[in-house]
């Protein structure tokens, strides 16, 4: 059994969908479970018309309507999809119309209204795939054993969901029906609908595979995989063959796009490989996640990088050999719900990175009652992804790289993971440090002795 999930592009219109529906069918053998977000940009559409039934009380969705409509129409699918989709409809204009009278969006409306979008999606994936005589299901995630807490916009499932996603699948494929399943969505204890935040598609499609034991879980996007740099900035970025499971975490934490990081747990807690590839280049092999390579590589898997940091130096040499000087710094962040990135330490300073999102005035005040405390705008994180026991010769190249750059390092942090090393330079200089750095490592002929 294998869990393959499409996200947003990869079922964006009538043509998409086919290429899906090929996909698909290429690999019934295998018996598939299908997850797949909402078409295109419904997600956003939906919160346009919330928006104007929040400030102008307009209530429509026929932009939304029409393309779904369309797309049936398209793909040839039968009046019964039509049908099945029609109430969905009429509930959405329900909402809209309760938002317009009491002008309030909360964040349990929120999840409510975006929903929608992936319950139309599987609708119209299941009665593609049924016209090829597939037994396909649509099933909304609370249907296939989906439980979150009640932390909307951003839920956690439950511990306890796996043991019922397995009861909800398992009986459908041991009785040949290919499931398809929505993707971000989930119910609370109280059958709330929400969402599973950022990156939750994918980690449905995750938990999904680890809850049902699967061979392989397929992640199928827009990209040839997971690049060896973000390709807007670097033309000649390549795909990776292959990456660890905790390489692909830091990548994607430290500004990969193509997996968010908790997307990749469930399936690193159980083993499972993971597969990312590309519906619109079926030729391209993709990227492997797996446990550990059975290969030897060069000492850079990837480059990537975040800008809009915030760095902050913490120095007090009043603490010199006073125990206790990291945890009242850490509990300072921990009082103003403050999550740190990357850290440098030394006996009395203390170098760190944050989103530069945060209002940062009462932290300081916090922290200046045992240090001084500079807080610098405007940085960036390179990251560079690899074989850190070669740290020696990564620091050497990337020292020489940003020297020849002209580009001063102003902290360096060697990450526990044992994969990532990251420095902090100025954001307007992050660009060309990836650049200068991918270059250096994968577009100079390899030295002999990397053979």
């Amino acid at each position: 059994m294998i869990v393959m999930k499409f996200g947003g592009s990869s079922v964006a219109d009538a043509d998409r969908i086919r290429q899906m529906g090929r996909i698909v069918r290429s690999q019934l053998v295998r018996q598939p479970i299908v997850v797949v977000s909402a078409i295109g940009d419904t997600t956003d559409r939906l919160l346009e018309a919330a928006e104007a039934a929040l400030t102008r009380g307009f209530v429509s969705v026929d932009a939304v309507e029409e393309h779904h409509y369309n797309t049936i129409t398209a793909l040839d699918s039968g009046p019964a999809v039509q049908n099945s989709i029609k109430p969905l409809f009429e509930e959405l204009r329900s909402l809209l119309k309760g938002i317009s009278l009491i002008r309030e969006l909360t964040g349990r409306t929120r999840d409510y209204l975006v929903s929608f979008g992936e319950r139309l999606s599987v609708r119209i994936a299941a009665a593609y795939l049924a016209t090829f005589n597939i037994e396909a299901r649509p099933l909304d995630a609370w249907d296939a054993g989906f439980i979150s807490d009640s932390n909307y916009t951003a839920a956690e499932l439950a511990p306890t969901c796996e043991e019922g996603i397995r009861r909800s699948l398992k009986p459908l494929l041991d009785s040949g029906i290919l499931p398809v399943v929505t993707g971000f969505i989930a119910r609370d204890e109280g059958g709330n609908i929400t969402t599973l935040g950022r990156g939750g598609s994918d980690l449905s499609a995750s938990t999904i595979g680890a809850a049902c034991g699967a061979e392989e879980v397929q992640f199928w996007k827009d990209v040839d995989g997971i690049l060896t740099a973000d390709p807007r900035l670097v033309k000649n970025a390549r795909p990776v063959d292959s990456i660890t499971y905790e390489e692909a975490a830091e990548l994607a934490y430290f500004g990969a796009q193509v997996l968010h990081p908790r997307a990749i747990l469930p399936c690193m807690k159980t083993g499972i490989p993971v597969l990312v590839k590309n519906s619109f280049n079926l030729e391209a092999p993709g990227t492997k996640i797996v446990a550990r390579l059975n290969r030897k590589t060069g000492p850079v898997q990837a480059i990537t990088s975040r800008n809009n940091v915030t760095l902050v130096d913490i120095v007090s040499s009043r603490m010199l050999g006073q125990p206790g000087f990291l945890e009242r710094v850490f509990s300072s962040f921990a009082e103003y719900g403050i999550s740190v990135d990357v850290v440098a330490t030394s006996e009395v300073s203390i170098s760190l990175t944050l989103d530069a999102v945060h209002d940062l005035g009462a932290l300081r005040q916090s922290l200046s009652r045992i240090a001084s405390v500079e807080i610098k705008t405007d940085r960036a994180i390179v990251t560079i992804i690899g074989d850190v026991m070669r740290s020696s010769e990564i620091l050497q190249r990337t020292f020489g790289v940003c020297a020849e750059l002209k580009i001063p390092v102003q902290m360096v942090s060697q990450g526990a993971s044992k994969v990532n090393i990251s420095f902090i330079v100025n954001d307007t200089q992050a660009e060309d440090a990836v650049r200068g750095l991918h270059a250096n490592f994968f577009e100079v002929p390899p030295d002999p002795g990397d053979e």
